[in-house]
């Protein structure tokens, strides 16, 4: 189920990137006492009320100034608007309803899109009771925060989960025999021509210039007695070519696409390799639990010799670390080489990501597992594992009962990974494990 996209916007330096910052629990946005200086929208998943929801952080809109990157920041934070489910506008409680308050209130009504009005930096009671002159923005009642301090925040997300209640139904469409399948990539990649040669039509628009599919697109298809539900999406563009930002910022209809999706097809160029806002979108998919299958498109561009697939999987490998999981194919949409084999390998990645293994042949693999490589120990105690069991798929997730988490390595956890992987395969998916700690008294 698609996660509703929540767009944090305002005029500069009224406090966005700390609020984005709490909001994803982490320091994501650079921030600095310096108005504009977010310039790329950022995104982070967050919850509240057990809902999640993604957050997409913009730089501060200024309407009346003409400079190029000021442009370039409002029309960013425009798209941002327009792909939003719901707006959260933050004001500063200090200086009060600026003109550049205003304007962004007006472009934010034209917009006819849920809003929160959020007032930060509302630290005192005095500053409080001033948040009444914000009614005049004609958005609805402010809200007193401080993102700072973390004062107001329940108030405000409880609205806000509100307004995605009533904008986003928390509608479960999920058909247990329809695999999912979303296509990501950056522009000119060719994933439209690789969607047209899977759907077995000129469903997208394909052109040498970069960008030309604007929206998401579904298209069923029945292969072989099995149904895909194939969701093409915009491309995404390098980091530094502003001159479309709406392609600089469709990553978030990707983002969209792959919490849709059971399966993505991450679509790299042979010829340009692996770029930084691959890995992003990839990374985005391999921690939201989807299978993942990497789809090197031009291969009949790349120049060759005996070795090449080898050496090229390699590299692929490397730049992508965290994706050893993921199978390999490589194709060429223009000569159709390989693009038959995409259904049945999407098939079998879909199996693998829910794929359910009996606790008792679990405990067995993890017991031999430690038997070869004994658990680590820190301060003369050793970690006990006392029992494993699979709590979900889409993806595989276990949960290890032991005697005390903190001993438990990253390097030891991975070990027991490999081990299930060895004995299972799940090829294709991430493996999540929690690891909880079990009283041994309870034994």
């Amino acid at each position: 189920m698609a996660k509703p996209i929540v767009a944090i916007v305002g005029r500069p330096n009224v406090g966005k990137s700390t609020l984005f910052n709490v909001l994803a629990n982490e320091r994501i946005s650079i921030v600095e006492d310096t108005p504009g200086v977010t310039r790329d929208r950022l995104y982070a998943t967050s919850e509240w009320l057990d809902r999640e929801f993604v957050i997409i952080d913009t730089g501060g809109i200024e309407i009346a100034n003409t400079d190029k990157i000021a442009v370039s920041i409002r029309e960013q934070a425009q798209i941002a608007i327009r792909e939003a489910d719901v707006i959260l506008f933050v004001c500063d409680a200090r200086t009060g309803i600026t003109d550049e308050d205003s304007e962004v209130a007006k472009l934010l009504r034209k917009s006819k899109k849920p809003i929160v009005l959020a007032i930060n930096k509302a630290d005192s009671f005095k500053q409080e009771m001033e948040i009444f002159e914000f009614y005049n923005l004609g958005l609805g009642e402010p809200i007193p925060i401080s993102a700072a301090n973390h004062l107001g925040l329940g108030d405000m997300l409880d609205s806000l989960m509100d307004k995605v209640q009533q904008t986003v139904p928390q509608l479960n469409d999920d058909d247990e025999d329809e695999i999912k399948v979303a296509l990501i990539g950056r522009p000119n990649v060719g994933k439209s021509s690789i969607f047209n040669a899977l759907v077995g039509e000129e469903r997208s628009i394909v052109s040498d210039q970069a960008g030309t599919t604007r929206d998401a697109i579904d298209t069923p298809v029945v292969k072989d007695g099995q149904r895909y539900l194939f969701i093409d999406t915009a491309g995404m563009r390098r980091k530094g070519k502003i001159e479309e930002l709406i392609e600089k910022y469709s990553i978030v209809r990707s983002l969209r696409a792959v919490d849709r999706s059971d399966v993505v097809l991450m679509v790299i160029d042979a010829v340009e390799g692996v770029t930084e806002q691959d890995k992003k979108i990839v990374g985005y998919a391999h921690e939201a639990g989807k299978g993942i299958v990497l789809v090197v498109n031009k291969w009949d561009l790349y120049k060759k010799d005996t070795s090449s697939t080898l050496r090229y999987t390699e590299e692929l490998r490397k730049e992508m670390v965290f994706l050893q999981y993921a199978p390999i194919v490589y194709v060429s949409a223009v000569t159709m080489q390989r693009i038959h084999r995409l259904p049945e390998v999407i098939k079998y990645v879909a199996e693998q990501n829910a794929m359910r293994i009996s606790t008792s042949v679990i405990n067995q693999i993890i017991e031999d597992a430690c038997a070869v490589n004994p658990p680590p120990t820190d301060k003369g105690r050793q970690l006990k594992i006392y029992f494993v069991t699979q709590v979900k798929i889409k993806p595989p997730t276990f949960v290890l009962f032991v005697n005390n988490p903190e001993i438990m390595h990253f390097s030891y956890q991975r070990y027991l990974e490999n081990k299930l992987r060895e004995s299972f395969g799940f090829e294709g998916t991430p493996i999540q494990m929690i690891i909880r700690a079990k009283n041994e008294e309870e034994e």
